[in-house]
């Protein structure tokens, strides 16, 4: 039970929203410093890696730190959350996850609501996108009592070992949906990542419960 439905709800809107506009600013950041694509991500990742580890640390103890769909829904299955504060915990998500797209736009000067012209849409994305949500949600799961440490640090990783260079979040998917960035991707695309990171999520869920006894899950 949430000690503070409000607060709890308002913390993940702030949380995705910050995210968010760690992942698309330091992408536009990242496009505006240097063309070399390997720079590029190494850039978006350290940015990434460095908002979520600080975010985690201030919103854990109000909301869970959560700021996604994946981790929501999977804690919603485990019991621990009842199903309207999952929904709103997902609203709130979403909706702060476009949010910080648009103050990333505005931060660089760019037209607030752009779209991304590149493809990325292919089996071994997809297979990414499962790995990298599933690879996030076991480490929730598994360690939370580190997950300011271990959380960042498997985004990190996976950054560079997944395809997909890990969204590994539905709500970051759409909000990434809104600009045309090194971060983008096409509207078109995102059901598929979507999909991947449900399946992801789901599956980790049901590997954490067999590695484990239900009191150390």
């Amino acid at each position: 039970m949430l000690l503070n439905p409000r607060k709890a709800v308002l913390a993940e809107f702030v949380g995705t929203a910050i995210l968010v506009m760690a992942v698309v600013g330091s992408g536009v950041a990242a496009q505006d410093l240097t063309d070399d694509v390997g720079v590029q991500l190494l850039i978006n990742a350290i940015a990434t890696v460095l908002a979520l580890g600080v975010l985690i640390t201030l919103l854990l103890p109000i909301s869970g730190a959560h700021f996604n769909p994946v981790v929501t829904l999977v804690m919603l299955l485990r019991g621990e959350l009842s199903v309207l504060p999952a929904l709103a915990y997902a609203c709130a998500q979403l909706v702060g996850g476009a949010v910080g797209t648009l103050l990333a736009h505005a931060m660089w000067g760019r037209a607030l609501i752009s779209s991304f012209g590149g493809e990325r849409s292919a089996p071994g994305l997809w297979l990414g996108e499962l790995i990298a949500t599933g690879g996030l949600v076991l480490v929730v799961l598994l360690a939370p009592r580190a997950a300011m440490v271990a959380v960042p640090a498997w985004i990190g990783s996976a950054h560079f070992l997944t395809s997909s260079t890990s969204f590994a979040n539905p709500a970051v998917t759409v909000a990434r949906a809104l600009t045309d960035s090194f971060a983008g991707i096409r509207w078109v695309d995102v059901p598929w990542f979507v999909v991947a990171q449900l399946i992801g999520g789901v599956a980790a869920l049901a590997l954490a419960a067999a590695l484990t006894t239900e009191e150390h899950v």
